[in-house]
Protein backbone atom coordinates (compact mmCIF):
# COMPACT_ATOMS: atom_id res chain seq x y z
CA UNK A 1 0.00 0.00 0.00
CA UNK A 2 1.39 3.41 -0.74
CA UNK A 3 2.31 5.68 1.74
CA UNK A 4 -0.30 8.72 2.50
CA UNK A 5 1.88 12.56 1.82
CA UNK A 6 0.85 14.42 4.72
CA UNK A 7 2.04 17.75 6.25
CA UNK A 8 1.44 18.79 9.41
CA UNK A 9 0.91 22.21 10.08
CA UNK A 10 0.92 22.93 14.43
CA UNK A 11 0.89 25.80 16.58
CA UNK A 12 3.31 24.77 19.57
CA UNK A 13 0.80 23.97 22.34
CA UNK A 14 1.54 20.75 24.54
CA UNK A 15 -0.74 18.63 22.56
CA UNK A 16 0.28 19.80 18.99
CA UNK A 17 3.96 18.13 20.25
CA UNK A 18 2.49 14.75 21.52
CA UNK A 19 0.28 15.11 17.44
CA UNK A 20 3.64 15.32 15.99
CA UNK A 21 4.99 12.15 18.35
CA UNK A 22 1.94 10.14 17.60
CA UNK A 23 2.18 11.39 13.42
CA UNK A 24 5.83 10.18 13.31
CA UNK A 25 4.70 6.55 14.35
CA UNK A 26 2.69 5.98 11.53
CA UNK A 27 3.60 3.57 9.21
CA UNK A 28 1.48 4.39 6.40
CA UNK A 29 2.34 8.06 6.74
CA UNK A 30 4.98 9.32 4.81
CA UNK A 31 5.64 13.23 6.47
CA UNK A 32 6.62 15.55 4.05
CA UNK A 33 7.69 18.45 6.74
CA UNK A 34 6.55 19.88 9.60
CA UNK A 35 5.20 24.15 9.84
CA UNK A 36 4.65 26.13 12.71
CA UNK A 37 2.13 28.85 13.14
CA UNK A 38 2.99 30.94 15.73
CA UNK A 39 -0.31 30.81 17.94
CA UNK A 40 -0.39 28.95 20.95
CA UNK A 41 3.40 29.23 21.53
CA UNK A 42 6.46 31.55 21.98
CA UNK A 43 7.69 30.86 17.74
CA UNK A 44 11.59 30.10 18.59
CA UNK A 45 10.85 27.36 21.33
CA UNK A 46 8.19 26.14 19.89
CA UNK A 47 10.27 25.56 16.89
CA UNK A 48 13.18 24.58 19.15
CA UNK A 49 11.08 21.95 20.68
CA UNK A 50 10.16 20.11 17.47
CA UNK A 51 13.49 19.54 16.08
CA UNK A 52 14.52 18.52 19.23
CA UNK A 53 11.38 15.79 19.09
CA UNK A 54 12.14 15.02 15.64
CA UNK A 55 15.82 14.00 16.94
CA UNK A 56 14.48 12.17 19.57
CA UNK A 57 12.57 9.98 17.32
CA UNK A 58 15.61 9.51 14.39
CA UNK A 59 13.47 11.75 12.10
CA UNK A 60 15.81 14.56 11.80
CA UNK A 61 14.98 14.09 7.97
CA UNK A 62 12.29 15.74 8.14
CA UNK A 63 12.51 19.28 7.95
CA UNK A 64 10.71 22.21 9.57
CA UNK A 65 9.48 25.89 8.29
CA UNK A 66 8.47 28.73 10.71
CA UNK A 67 5.33 30.16 9.93
CA UNK A 68 5.42 34.45 9.74
CA UNK A 69 1.51 34.72 10.03
CA UNK A 70 0.13 36.37 12.60
CA UNK A 71 -3.62 36.34 13.84
CA UNK A 72 -5.79 38.62 15.10
CA UNK A 73 -6.75 37.64 18.87
CA UNK A 74 -3.65 36.26 20.28
CA UNK A 75 -3.76 33.01 22.70
CA UNK A 76 -3.02 34.18 26.27
CA UNK A 77 0.56 33.99 27.45
CA UNK A 78 0.20 31.89 30.37
CA UNK A 79 -1.08 29.30 27.61
CA UNK A 80 2.20 30.10 25.24
CA UNK A 81 4.85 29.95 27.69
CA UNK A 82 4.08 26.03 27.55
CA UNK A 83 6.33 25.89 24.88
CA UNK A 84 9.28 27.26 26.90
CA UNK A 85 8.99 23.96 29.39
CA UNK A 86 8.58 21.47 26.81
CA UNK A 87 12.15 23.08 25.08
CA UNK A 88 14.02 22.77 28.53
CA UNK A 89 12.74 19.09 29.08
CA UNK A 90 15.51 16.81 30.00
CA UNK A 91 15.09 14.02 27.67
CA UNK A 92 14.97 16.76 24.83
CA UNK A 93 18.24 18.05 25.96
CA UNK A 94 21.11 15.16 26.02
CA UNK A 95 22.68 16.67 22.76
CA UNK A 96 24.51 19.38 22.40
CA UNK A 97 23.60 19.99 18.24
CA UNK A 98 20.07 19.82 16.90
CA UNK A 99 20.21 17.71 13.52
CA UNK A 100 16.66 18.69 12.22
CA UNK A 101 17.06 21.35 9.71
CA UNK A 102 15.11 24.50 9.98
CA UNK A 103 14.44 25.57 6.43
CA UNK A 104 15.62 29.48 5.63
CA UNK A 105 12.26 29.96 3.90
CA UNK A 106 8.84 30.97 5.90
CA UNK A 107 6.10 28.47 6.90
CA UNK A 108 3.79 29.75 4.20
CA UNK A 109 6.20 29.75 1.19
CA UNK A 110 7.21 26.16 2.36
CA UNK A 111 3.72 24.51 2.67
CA UNK A 112 3.48 26.18 -1.39
CA UNK A 113 6.78 24.24 -2.53
CA UNK A 114 6.11 20.88 -0.74
CA UNK A 115 2.43 21.18 -2.66
CA UNK A 116 3.83 22.01 -5.77
CA UNK A 117 6.47 19.34 -6.05
CA UNK A 118 4.15 16.46 -4.00
CA UNK A 119 3.62 14.04 -6.88
CA UNK A 120 0.19 13.32 -5.53
CA UNK A 121 -2.51 15.40 -3.59
CA UNK A 122 -1.40 16.10 0.03
CA UNK A 123 -3.32 15.94 3.13
CA UNK A 124 -3.20 18.95 5.58
CA UNK A 125 -3.22 17.66 9.33
CA UNK A 126 -3.52 21.10 10.64
CA UNK A 127 -4.09 21.20 14.63
CA UNK A 128 -3.61 25.23 14.51
CA UNK A 129 -5.09 28.38 13.01
CA UNK A 130 -5.80 27.52 9.78
CA UNK A 131 -3.83 31.14 8.67
CA UNK A 132 -0.50 29.63 7.27
CA UNK A 133 -2.89 27.48 4.92
CA UNK A 134 -5.19 30.58 3.82
CA UNK A 135 -1.43 32.85 3.00
CA UNK A 136 -0.52 30.30 1.09
CA UNK A 137 -3.44 29.96 -1.25
CA UNK A 138 -3.06 33.77 -1.62
CA UNK A 139 -0.16 34.14 -2.63
CA UNK A 140 -0.73 30.10 -5.04
CA UNK A 141 -4.23 29.97 -5.81
CA UNK A 142 -2.95 26.81 -7.99
CA UNK A 143 -2.21 24.59 -4.94
CA UNK A 144 -5.78 24.21 -4.09
CA UNK A 145 -5.84 21.52 -6.36
CA UNK A 146 -2.84 19.42 -4.45
CA UNK A 147 -4.63 19.60 -1.22
CA UNK A 148 -6.41 16.57 -1.08
CA UNK A 149 -7.67 17.18 2.51
CA UNK A 150 -7.45 19.06 5.66
CA UNK A 151 -8.04 17.67 8.60
CA UNK A 152 -8.39 19.83 11.28
CA UNK A 153 -8.46 19.87 15.47
CA UNK A 154 -10.96 23.14 15.44
CA UNK A 155 -14.05 24.79 15.66
CA UNK A 156 -17.22 23.93 18.20
CA UNK A 157 -20.49 23.23 16.64
CA UNK A 158 -23.50 22.61 19.22
CA UNK A 159 -21.04 23.26 22.11
CA UNK A 160 -20.08 26.26 23.88
CA UNK A 161 -16.93 27.49 22.83
CA UNK A 162 -13.67 27.64 24.75
CA UNK A 163 -12.56 31.00 24.74
CA UNK A 164 -13.27 32.46 28.03
CA UNK A 165 -15.75 35.30 27.54
CA UNK A 166 -14.57 36.78 31.03
CA UNK A 167 -11.29 37.05 29.82
CA UNK A 168 -11.55 38.17 25.87
CA UNK A 169 -13.97 41.13 26.40
CA UNK A 170 -16.29 41.52 23.40
CA UNK A 171 -16.32 38.06 22.76
CA UNK A 172 -19.80 35.82 23.96
CA UNK A 173 -17.84 32.36 24.45
CA UNK A 174 -19.04 30.78 21.29
CA UNK A 175 -15.66 30.62 19.86
CA UNK A 176 -13.18 28.10 19.97
CA UNK A 177 -9.20 29.19 20.07
CA UNK A 178 -8.34 28.05 16.97
CA UNK A 179 -10.44 29.61 14.49
CA UNK A 180 -10.69 33.01 17.24
CA UNK A 181 -7.09 33.51 16.39
CA UNK A 182 -7.88 34.71 13.20
CA UNK A 183 -11.36 33.63 11.87
CA UNK A 184 -10.74 35.87 8.49
CA UNK A 185 -8.34 32.93 7.05
CA UNK A 186 -11.00 30.47 8.71
CA UNK A 187 -13.68 32.17 6.71
CA UNK A 188 -10.96 32.05 3.36
CA UNK A 189 -10.40 28.16 3.80
CA UNK A 190 -14.10 27.65 3.85
CA UNK A 191 -14.55 29.21 0.47
CA UNK A 192 -12.26 26.80 -1.06
CA UNK A 193 -13.26 23.39 -2.69
CA UNK A 194 -11.04 21.51 -0.43
CA UNK A 195 -13.25 18.63 1.68
CA UNK A 196 -12.50 19.44 5.56
CA UNK A 197 -12.43 17.33 8.22
CA UNK A 198 -12.93 19.07 11.75
CA UNK A 199 -12.43 17.64 14.41
CA UNK A 200 -14.52 20.05 17.11
CA UNK A 201 -14.98 20.62 20.32
CA UNK A 202 -17.78 18.42 20.71
CA UNK A 203 -15.61 15.38 20.37
CA UNK A 204 -12.86 16.43 22.31
CA UNK A 205 -14.83 17.73 25.34
CA UNK A 206 -15.64 13.94 25.69
CA UNK A 207 -11.54 12.98 25.78
CA UNK A 208 -9.74 14.17 28.64
CA UNK A 209 -5.86 13.73 29.62
CA UNK A 210 -7.17 11.42 32.78
CA UNK A 211 -5.09 11.14 35.64
CA UNK A 212 -5.66 7.72 35.32
CA UNK A 213 -3.82 7.84 31.39
CA UNK A 214 -0.99 9.98 32.91
CA UNK A 215 -0.42 7.15 35.00
CA UNK A 216 -0.57 4.77 32.67
CA UNK A 217 2.21 6.18 30.21
CA UNK A 218 4.18 6.84 33.70
CA UNK A 219 4.25 2.97 33.43
CA UNK A 220 6.00 2.92 30.27
CA UNK A 221 8.56 5.40 30.98
CA UNK A 222 11.30 3.26 30.00
CA UNK A 223 9.84 3.78 26.31
CA UNK A 224 11.37 7.14 25.51
CA UNK A 225 8.44 8.38 23.89
CA UNK A 226 6.51 7.38 26.93
CA UNK A 227 8.55 9.71 28.99
CA UNK A 228 8.11 12.71 27.03
CA UNK A 229 4.76 12.16 26.48
CA UNK A 230 4.10 11.54 30.23
CA UNK A 231 6.31 14.78 30.81
CA UNK A 232 3.65 16.58 28.82
CA UNK A 233 0.85 15.84 29.90
CA UNK A 234 2.08 15.98 33.82
CA UNK A 235 2.62 19.60 32.88
CA UNK A 236 -1.13 20.22 31.83
CA UNK A 237 -3.02 17.79 34.59
CA UNK A 238 -3.92 20.74 37.19
CA UNK A 239 -6.02 22.09 33.74
CA UNK A 240 -8.66 21.52 31.91
CA UNK A 241 -7.29 19.57 29.17
CA UNK A 242 -7.99 17.48 26.39
CA UNK A 243 -6.82 14.97 23.57
CA UNK A 244 -7.38 18.11 21.00
CA UNK A 245 -4.68 17.76 18.66
CA UNK A 246 -3.54 13.69 19.64
CA UNK A 247 -7.68 12.34 18.51
CA UNK A 248 -7.54 14.63 15.88
CA UNK A 249 -4.46 13.62 14.21
CA UNK A 250 -4.93 9.80 15.98
CA UNK A 251 -7.59 9.87 12.30
CA UNK A 252 -5.13 9.39 9.98
CA UNK A 253 -4.17 6.28 11.09
CA UNK A 254 -7.75 4.71 12.30
CA UNK A 255 -10.51 6.92 10.90
CA UNK A 256 -12.53 3.25 12.04
CA UNK A 257 -12.22 4.51 15.07
CA UNK A 258 -14.52 7.25 14.57
CA UNK A 259 -17.89 8.16 12.74
CA UNK A 260 -18.19 11.48 10.47
CA UNK A 261 -21.70 13.29 9.98
CA UNK A 262 -21.66 16.48 7.62
CA UNK A 263 -23.13 20.00 8.42
CA UNK A 264 -23.41 22.97 6.45
CA UNK A 265 -21.82 25.97 8.71
CA UNK A 266 -20.05 29.31 8.01
CA UNK A 267 -17.19 31.18 10.32
CA UNK A 268 -18.28 34.11 12.56
CA UNK A 269 -15.76 36.93 10.99
CA UNK A 270 -17.13 40.02 13.57
CA UNK A 271 -19.07 40.67 16.27
CA UNK A 272 -19.40 39.00 19.78
CA UNK A 273 -19.62 35.46 18.01
CA UNK A 274 -15.95 36.77 16.20
CA UNK A 275 -14.27 33.14 15.91
CA UNK A 276 -17.65 30.78 16.13
CA UNK A 277 -18.26 27.74 13.44
CA UNK A 278 -21.71 28.30 13.24
CA UNK A 279 -24.21 25.36 11.70
CA UNK A 280 -26.29 27.85 9.38
CA UNK A 281 -28.34 26.20 6.16
CA UNK A 282 -27.03 26.26 2.56
CA UNK A 283 -23.98 27.23 4.65
CA UNK A 284 -20.41 25.06 3.41
CA UNK A 285 -20.47 21.41 3.92
CA UNK A 286 -17.80 19.93 6.32
CA UNK A 287 -17.47 16.84 7.87
CA UNK A 288 -16.94 16.59 11.53
CA UNK A 289 -16.14 13.75 13.70
CA UNK A 290 -19.15 12.68 15.85
CA UNK A 291 -18.38 9.97 17.88
CA UNK A 292 -15.11 7.92 18.91
CA UNK A 293 -14.45 4.57 19.88
CA UNK A 294 -12.45 5.99 22.99
CA UNK A 295 -10.94 3.02 24.47
CA UNK A 296 -9.85 1.97 21.05
CA UNK A 297 -8.27 6.00 20.80
CA UNK A 298 -6.20 5.28 24.31
CA UNK A 299 -5.77 1.76 23.51
CA UNK A 300 -3.76 3.38 20.31
CA UNK A 301 -1.68 6.04 21.87
CA UNK A 302 0.03 3.81 24.29
CA UNK A 303 0.96 1.35 22.30
CA UNK A 304 2.04 3.84 19.79
CA UNK A 305 4.01 5.66 22.58
CA UNK A 306 5.52 2.45 23.71
CA UNK A 307 8.80 2.66 21.54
Amino acid sequence: MSKQLVLLDHDGGVDDYLATMLLMTMDHIQPLGIVITPADCYAEPAVSATRKILDLMECSHIPVAQSTVRGINPFPRLYRRDSFIVDHLPILNQSETIRTRLLAEPGQDFMIQVLREAPEPVTLMVTGPLTTVAIALEKAPEIEAKIQRIVWMGGALNVAGNVDKNLEPGQDGSAEWNVYWDPISAARVWQTQIEIIMCPLDLTNNVPVTSDIVYKVGKQRHYPLSDLAGQCQALVIPQDYYFWDVLATAYLAHPEFYQLREWETEIITTGLSQGRTKIVPEGRKISAMDTVDKEAFYAYILQQWAQ
